[in-house]
């Protein structure tokens, strides 16, 4: 008799026990799951008579909320037993709370700007969306200059008539440079980073954003001799005291002269290896005098006052560092990635 079963099915439930929730989860499942014995029951009811199935109906309900309330009863128990014990056993071993580590990125940029700092070096700042005027203008990019072809910009809005009225994502953190130039005289003596965007195919080599560090000092009697002085100091304090660089001949616009400066490879030390591709050289940054054009269209008189200028990508010293072969890693959040740089904090 279906009765008879939903009887022994009560007096079985009444006496439900459970010391983890684990065995909740299986009793749960046993009863209350569309498999288990209540829901069996229930396709039974249909063959009931008509006479009973009232009877019949009101005792499954019964069975079923018996069943609901001594479960949930016994999870709480388990779930009240759990708080209890942490809170009363002040032996118990700590619980082991993951803690998070610092970006590749940011522990290089950190490194770099307390380097610099130390040489008496301040941070500026300035917006990533900016206008032609501070990016590419006080720059020494004409409107019609080539070398506005070497960098691939993302425009926000752009003007047909008049260049200067663009607005863009930055594609170097030289604006900065002339923001802080036209508002303040010299001496000056900053560092500039942050985030730049170019409109470029994302590769293992390259991506469609990534971080820059700029330096600019303006001062009277500025010299070549000083720059090369700072850039040496500050190669040996990131790789190591035996680095060598040598600075060659490039372009940059608002630069003149340039230079492209290389370090001998820490990995090799110089021989000649398939990082440096065999040179014993690895390119690190480009630098020069700021032209004088830049000066004046900063407001500086260029009679008076010279200086030098630098920038070197955060990527590219941190791959350097810790020889990172895919640049995609460092924007995908893989915690794999990121943990193996836990002992760099």
């Amino acid at each position: 008799m279906i009765l008879d079963r939903i009887e022994e099915l009560l007096k079985e439930v009444n006496t439900l026990q459970a010391s983890n929730a684990d065995e909740i989860e299986a009793l749960r499942l046993k009863y209350l799951s569309k498999k288990g014995e209540i829901n069996a029951l229930m396709a039974e009811f249909r063959n009931v008579a008509a006479d009973q199935k009232k009877v019949v109906g009101m005792k499954i309900n019964e069975l079923k909320q018996c069943a609901f309330d001594k479960i949930n009863m016994l999870r709480e128990q388990i779930l009240t037993a759990d708080a209890q014990s942490e809170d009363i056993d002040l032996t118990r071993t700590a619980y082991p709370v993951r803690l998070g580590s610092r970006h590749p990125l940011t522990i290089v940029r950190n490194e770099i700007i307390d380097i610099f700092s130390r040489m008496g070096f301040v941070l500026a700042d300035g917006p990533e969306v900016e206008d032609d005027l501070h990016v590419f203008t006080k720059m020494n990019f004409a409107a019609d200059h080539p070398a506005r072809d070497m960098q691939d910009t993302f425009f926000v809005e752009q003007s047909a008539n008049d260049v200067t009225k663009n607005i863009l994502l930055r594609s170097h953190t030289s604006s900065v440079q002339a923001r802080v130039m036209e508002k303040q005289q010299p001496p000056i003596r900053i560092i500039c980073p942050g985030r730049v965007y170019r409109n470029e195919a994302i590769t293992a080599r390259a991506h469609c954003f990534f971080h820059q560090i700029e330096g600019l000092y303006i001062d009277k009697n500025v010299s070549f001799t000083d720059l090369k002085q700072v850039l040496l100091s500050f190669a040996r304090e990131l790789f190591g005291p035996d680095t060598k660089i040598r600075l060659r001949p490039s372009y940059f616009p608002f630069t003149e002269p340039s230079a492209e400066m290389d370090i001998s490879c820490h990995i090799c030390g110089g021989v000649g290896c398939g990082f440096c591709k065999h040179t014993g050289w690895v390119e690190i940054l480009g630098c020069g005098m700021v032209d004088p054009n830049v000066l004046e269209l900063c407001g500086i008189d260029s009679k008076v006052y010279s200086g030098y200028a630098f920038g070197l990508g955060v990527e590219r010293i941190t791959n350097l560092k810790y020889q990172v072969s895919d640049l995609r890693m460092f924007s995908e959040n893989d915690v794999r990635f990121l943990k193996e740089f836990e002992a760099a904090n």
